[in-house]
């Protein structure tokens, strides 16, 4: 497979040069010349006036998955806190953003259910890793870089780790370490706790809201209130709407979205259908629901076989008729695929729900044996990414170094100064590894 650049193009924003390239990777890195390959986009971000310096490197791993890269509006937030140093290369992974999209229409044309569940797994950290280090050896000449990964780009930063640490000068880490041997029913046993613990921070914050809910949960279970796409509105999506309480203004969406739930004749607002779509849909990022479990699958973790919704079962307090009603986390559960977006990809994800023979993506030996240094912000807090589970991870690879904070939820690189004290902490040590 040629290895050139297939286009590129640059231009500024205010305060950003940006360039935008494009090269094709092989969909199947253990097979790259049997004729499958996938476009693969990444964005050169640098500060206008140090366009023409000879700057270090840092690759952005986007969370996720299913997550494109960040589109830039200016030199601001961690961006400009990492153009003040670094050229930044915003990578969407593969079948995001202008990557080669996974549309519903293309993965019908890869075949039946476990054919299209066997090109799923072709999406996992390890086949993003092996093409970040494409684009690493083919535009940069193979020159080392600094990693910032973000969430599930945390979970690509100890793959990274794992296969290619030739190629990373130092990494940082924020929200992302992930357990290193967890299997999805794993994680989610100890996440579902951090999703009560926020439901009862929502009820204490607005407790008037509890009314509203109960309203709407009588309303909907009806079975005839219908969003502006024409799926039918249940309980369990409703539900979903806690997927925000995570992040930092999660509780506020929440409540300005029930504050506008019902008109005065008490008829539900078409500004909340609205809202509540919004809110719930994955037409914009449908890989991130196709894939999710996956992201957790190893050798030795078996199925992940709807591994959340196995953990939500054994929980009563989020049955759809309880009272107070739970809203739930960032998992994936099986009524998702009832929506309209996602009805497409159910066959695909039922079949790598079953999927059993999953590649490893961490090297604990590897890990252990690390010389790169690495920080990670670890949020005490975090209702996505386990804080024990993380540090257990902090604890096995070598040359991280873990700041531990209630102060940030998941959000905290978009929200605080997290990237600029990473970043310190890093220069404290000694900076990144050189030669």
């Amino acid at each position: 497979m040629s290895s050139s650049v297939t286009s590129s193009v640059e231009y500024t924003i205010p305060g950003v040069h940006l360039t935008d390239r494009t090269l094709q990777v092989p969909l199947d890195w253990s097979r790259p010349d049997d004729g499958r390959s996938l476009t693969l986009f990444a964005r050169e971000a640098v500060a206008a006036h140090r366009q023409h310096e000879d700057l270090p490197l840092l690759v952005f791993l986007q969370g996720g998955p299913g997550g494109k890269a960040l589109r830039p509006t200016g030199a601001d937030g961690w961006l400009g806190t990492a153009l003040e140093r670094f050229r930044v290369v915003l990578l969407d992974q593969r079948g995001t953003g202008r990557s080669t999209p996974v549309s519903a229409r293309a993965l019908t044309d890869v075949g039946d259910a476990q054919a299209q569940a066997e090109h799923l797994t072709r999406y996992r950290a390890d086949s993003i890793v092996r093409d970040a280090e494409h684009v690493r050896k083919t535009v940069y000449g193979g020159r080392r870089w600094s990693s910032l990964g973000q969430s599930f780009g945390g979970f690509i930063t100890l793959t990274y780790l794992s296969l290619a640490p030739e190629g990373l000068e130092a990494s940082y880490v924020t929200g992302g370490l992930a357990g290193l041997t967890a299997s999805a029913r794993d994680v989610y046993e100890r996440t579902q706790p951090r999703v009560v613990a926020k439901n009862a921070v929502f009820r204490e914050r607005y407790p008037h809201d509890a009314e509203v809910v109960r309203r709407l949960v009588e309303r909907v279970a009806a079975g005839d209130v219908v969003l502006p796409g024409g799926d039918v509105l249940t309980v369990p999506r409703v539900q979903a709407l806690g997927m925000g309480f995570g992040m930092k203004p999660g509780f506020e969406r929440l409540h300005w979205i029930l504050d506008e739930a019902f008109s005065p004749d008490g008829e539900l607002t078409e500004t909340f259908l609205a809202e509540v779509e919004a809110e719930t849909s994955f037409r914009t990022n449908p890989l991130y629901a196709v894939v999710h479990e996956s992201i957790y699958a190893q050798s030795g973790t078996g199925p992940t076989a709807w591994a959340a919704q196995r953990v939500l079962d054994a929980d009563p307090a989020f049955s759809p008729g309880a009272d107070p009603l739970l809203f739930t986390g960032e998992m994936i559960y099986p009524h998702m695929f009832d929506q309209a977006e996602l009805r497409p990809y159910r066959p695909a994800a039922e079949a790598l729900a079953a999927w059993e023979d999953w590649d490893d993506l961490y090297d604990l030996d590897r890990l252990a044996a690390n010389e790169v240094p690495v920080e990670a912000a670890v949020y005490f807090d975090d209702m996505y990414v386990d804080a024990g589970l993380s540090l257990e991870t902090a604890a096995h690879v070598g040359n991280v170094q873990a700041w531990v904070t209630n102060e940030h939820e998941h959000d905290g690189l978009r929200q605080g100064d997290v990237l600029a004290r990473l970043l310190r902490r890093m220069d404290e040590r000694g900076g990144p590894r050189r030669g």
